[in-house]
């Protein structure tokens, strides 16, 4: 082991009880993630027990060079991967000095739909399938593809296995083991269709926690890939032509439809969401508004989805935009997919906004 590789993983535990808490927050243009460390005098099992801390937000778009403090509010804590023991991450969302939530803070919002008594009621469990694809540095081209060039065609590499077919394995299998260790509730991770790219899941986890994990899910991937030397890229379509593009479908359920006659709960729900009746298919329009930027690439009917400007759902249909499965068709009860979110999508925006529109909305 080097010098340096022996100093990162020194445990500070044989010397102090102070710990470092690497305040995490998100940047100015609503998926950049930020951080910066801080140290504190003891281990910190709640929020609640954490300072505020301030940034320059002129720095990272989000706030004018003559009044550009912004400050952070923590919100939720993960053990630490990187640097163990004691140490922590810690979740912010970000306000201005005044007490506002800035722009960028979706989070704020978020949690006054999952505070609602009427939302809470019905513990909405979140399962958030991240597809991302990962990149070569310096020609931004996926990992494993030849330069200037492309792999055979989709097919062998949907779970594939071998060096021809798996390109990336050991910063996936890394990722997956330290979001286990940080405490996320990280249920499962796959090769995706197209080479290069990968996908892992989030949940089942209720309300506003599944965001918050998304969040910090992405934030350790970034950090693995910057010690790979890789790219994380998580653009809804990456490569343009006959390649499948990357989302976060989201697999959603509330109490009621989990208890027997809750597939007409469910029913009832995808309704909501957006059947191309006059007034509903409106809340379509307004859901893919805000499920991720550059989705209308995606999103052509072709590649596992439906068009942009169709809403349909459908048992076992992966051409739909809400798939139900059979199993939840069988069982009378269950859960039901969103498959319109685009891989870059607003974790907080998208579960809160699926709450909102199936327990809260009265059309």
């Amino acid at each position: 082991m080097s010098a340096l590789a022996d100093l990162i993983n020194l445990d500070l535990s044989d010397s102090t009880d102070q710990i470092i808490a690497e305040y995490i927050w998100i940047g100015g243009s609503g998926l950049d993630m930020r951080s910066k460390a801080r140290t504190l005098s003891g281990p910190v099992k709640d929020p609640s027990e954490l300072p505020k801390w301030n940034y320059d937000g002129s720095s990272t778009g989000q706030a004018p060079g003559d009044d550009s403090e912004v400050i952070l509010y923590p919100q939720a804590i993960f053990k630490d991967p990187f640097r163990r023991g004691n140490n922590i991450l810690v979740m912010c969302d970000a306000y201005t000095p005044a007490g506002e939530p800035i722009p960028t803070n979706k989070r704020h919002a978020a949690a006054k739909i999952f505070s609602d008594p009427n939302v809470v009621a019905e513990v909405t469990w979140y399962g958030i399938e991240q597809e991302y694809t990962l990149l070569q540095k310096d020609i931004k081209w996926p990992v494993g593809w030849p330069v200037g060039g492309f792999p055979g065609p989709q097919g062998p590499y949907y779970c594939g296995v071998g060096a021809d077919k798996a390109f990336g394995r050991d910063i996936v299998d890394s990722h997956y083991k330290a979001c286990l260790y940080a405490g996320i509730n990280v249920s499962g991770t796959n090769g995706e269709v197209m080479p290069g790219q990968w996908e892992f899941q989030v949940g089942p986890t209720v309300g506003i926690a599944a965001a918050d994990q998304v969040w910090v899910a992405r934030y350790i991937l970034e950090r693995i890939t910057e010690l790979a030397g890789v790219v994380l890229s998580l653009d809804p379509k990456p490569i343009p032509g006959d390649w499948n593009g990357a989302g976060a479908h989201t697999n959603y359920s509330t109490k009621s439809m989990r208890e027997d006659g809750g597939y007409e709960v469910i029913k009832k729900a995808i309704e909501k969401l957006g059947l191309p009746i006059e007034k509903l298919g409106l809340r379509h329009k307004e859901h893919i508004a805000a499920y991720g930027e550059g989705n209308e690439r995606r999103l052509t009917g072709k590649h596992e989805t439906a068009d942009i400007n169709t809403f349909l759902w459908g048992v076992a249909n992966r051409g739909a935009s809400i798939r139900v499965g059979r199993d939840t068709e069988k069982d009378g009860k269950g859960y039901f997919e969103d498959r319109r979110p685009a891989s870059n999508m607003d974790p907080y925006t998208v579960t809160s906004m699926i709450a909102e529109s199936t327990i809260l909305w009265k059309p």
